[in-house]
């Protein structure tokens, strides 16, 4: 595909006496997009041109546009695919905005009006594209570019002699190391699920109680750290021909460009075999796929994990080889600054990567203070390169963004509450998704079994089901208070769901994602306590934490607005009121029998802010 990346200032009118209304000016164009602005024909977006909210934009794989609200001093940069209504687009969390200063907007002006005039360069780049510019005669300016190329070069000579470098070691540093034993799942005793008396008893029960709080009890909070990224910015080189590879991941066609010259073959699988490819990868050719990779792992949301396994579907499409596709992936891996490791049998090659968190029922190398699994496999003895590279991060398994997956939907499922009758809803899972989570390991963070659910229950609901499902739900819920609509969520997720064991179902425990408990035909307590904690935060937006009894694991929520009825937990002095998913029928406030809540344990949940 083509594509067209047009650069330019917007220039200022000095209209400021006139009334304001909602209007974005075209600032920058990358790409064909398609407008459609109400009473214009449909034509190709120009810079310059002002569009309403009302304004359609048809915008393609790989291309975006940035808008200007010059009176809320604000940039969007639309690069989201599809066709939609500007309003919808600025107001989509996938898109950017930036705030823009005052002076940020007078050099805008000046660089228009003053200091440059526009010329066209044609050339070719990954998309063929002509890009035109704004060509400075500030001496400064020019003096700044020219320093900005020689930075470049400077960093492409970093990143090349590390890559050489790493190569040189890979032909020494390798031993013979066994594996450790897998972690494994921490078992409990079974807690069936409980049905509360009937309603008028609930409510006698709740005016009866005592109300004692639990002790204040232990948070445990989960950091979000930042992806890994190269150890210095990698350069797009010119290309003669746009040569590019089409693969699948989890069902959602994607490309990147790979030409012939990044190919190669290994042969015997040696020590010196695997370095010779190392010293090949020392190469400015491999720049446009890691690039590409990169802007692919940002513009799907991609988690760490997520991109691990795009990187395994491309390689897998590049190299029919799997020893060759192997080293492929670990290079796209580790010049994508993850930390991984080389390993070798007399006959096969092998990637280790390690994580910031432990994982269960997996074999792992232990190497240097870090813990490194197997990607694909739990082989037991292993000669392994012990070699390091500059800068290198270990992945993370936390889930921060919705991902975004082509859509192959499951069938219908029906859903009713037995209390709430207008709480009777059907809906369709992403079965890519679903694919997806069957290959996530479940793991903790700092030996804290706690944090595998805080884990899971932090990770955002599917786009798709969010638009529709929860679309669906606060229609019913509209005009409740929350402590009302709560009440109606918990009773969904109480009677609408079969309850099952993991032990009987999986064989062993196996946590659920919310999307999960909505697809399978069973779920147990923990899955039941993540789904319901992430409809009351995007539901209703209050605070959720999990709360753990030996075997057992319910939730409790904060209703600020809310006077205290029931059994509550305080956190840091805040009261959270037991919302128990699997106690049939209770309401809220309402412990299940056995639990004891001066013991409890809390997990404090992000509010997805």
């Amino acid at each position: 595909m083509k594509y067209k990346i047009i650069t330019l200032f917007l220039l200022f009118t000095g209209c400021a006496t006139m009334a304001y209304a909602q209007k974005y000016i075209v600032m920058s164009i990358t790409g064909h997009i398609a407008a459609e602005t109400p009473g214009t024909a449909r034509h190709e977006l120009r810079l310059r041109e002002t569009l309403t909210p009302q304004s359609i934009l048809n915008i393609p794989y790989k291309a975006q546009v940035e808008l200007l609200d010059e009176k809320a001093k604000k940039k969007y940069v639309l690069k989201t695919p599809g066709k939609g209504s500007v309003g919808s687009m600025v107001a989509n969390r996938q898109n950017s905005v930036i705030q823009l200063t005052t002076q940020y907007l007078a050099y805008a002006k000046s660089r228009l009006l003053g200091n440059g005039e526009l010329s066209s360069r044609h050339y070719s780049d990954p998309a063929t594209v002509t890009r035109e510019v704004a060509v400075s005669r500030n001496p400064y300016e020019e003096e700044f570019n020219a320093f900005r190329q020689e930075a470049q070069r400077k960093y492409d000579e970093f990143r090349l002699n590390a890559i050489r470098t790493y190569a040189q070691f890979v032909r020494n540093a390798w031993e013979a190391i066994g594996a450790q034993p897998p972690k494994p799942m921490p078992s409990e005793d079974n807690v069936p699920p409980v049905t509360a008396p009937q309603e008028d008893e609930q409510k006698q029960m709740l005016e009866e109680k005592k109300l004692i709080p639990a002790i204040d009890t232990i948070k445990i909070e989960i950091p979000i750290e930042p992806q890994p990224l190269p150890i210095t910015p990698i350069r797009e080189q010119e290309e003669d021909s746009i040569e590019r590879i089409d693969f699948t991941f989890f069902g959602t066609p994607l490309h990147v460009r790979f030409s012939h010259k990044e190919t190669f073959t290994m042969g015997k699988v040696t020590e010196e075999a695997v370095a010779d490819v190392f010293s090949r990868f020392a190469s400015l050719d491999y720049n446009n796929t890691i690039r590409d990779c990169l802007e692919l792992r940002h513009i799907h949301q991609l988690g760490d994990w997520a991109y691990l396994q795009m990187l395994d579907a491309l390689a897998s499409a590049c190299f029919q080889d799997r020893n060759e596709s192997i080293l492929f992936m670990a290079y796209l891996y580790q010049q994508s600054g993850y930390k991984m490791r080389l390993a070798m049998t007399d006959d096969s090659i092998y990637m280790l990567y390690t994580s910031r968190h432990t994982i269960f029922q997996q074999p792992y190398y232990a190497i240097d203070g870090d813990n490194f699994y197997v990607y694909g496999g739990d082989i037991n003895g292993l000669r392994i390169c012990t070699a390091s590279y500059p800068g290198e991060k270990p992945l993370s398994l936390i889930i921060s963004k919705p991902m975004v997956l082509s859509e192959n939907n499951s069938d219908s499922r029906h859903l009713k509450s037995t209390r709430f009758e207008n709480m009777d809803f059907s809906m369709e899972v992403n079965k890519n998704l679903i694919d997806f989570y069957e290959t996530y390991p479940t793991s903790m963070i700092d030996d804290n079994i706690m944090t595998r659910w805080a884990i899971y229950a932090n990770t955002p609901i599917d786009i798709t089901l969010s638009e529709n499902l929860l679309q669906a739900i606060r229609s019913r819920i509209s005009g409740l208070n929350p402590y009302d609509a709560a009440e109606r969520l918990l009773n969904w997720v109480q009677t609408a769901f079969q309850y099952e064991y993991d032990d009987t179902v999986w064989g062993g425990d196996r946590a659920f994602f919310a999307e999960e408990s909505l697809y399978y035909p069973y779920c147990d307590c923990e899955d039941r306590s993540i789904l319901f904690s992430r409809l009351v935060r995007d539901l209703l937006g209050l605070k959720v934490c999990l709360v753990y009894y030996p075997g057992h694991l319910a939730t409790a929520v904060s209703f600020p607005d809310h006077a205290v009825k029931g059994d509550f937990l305080l956190v840091g002095g805040e009261p959270y009121i037991v919302c128990d998913p699997t106690f049939i029928g209770a309401k809220i406030g309402l412990t299940m029998p056995g639990m004891d809540n001066t013991s409890a344990r809390v997990i404090l949940l992000s509010t997805g802010e």
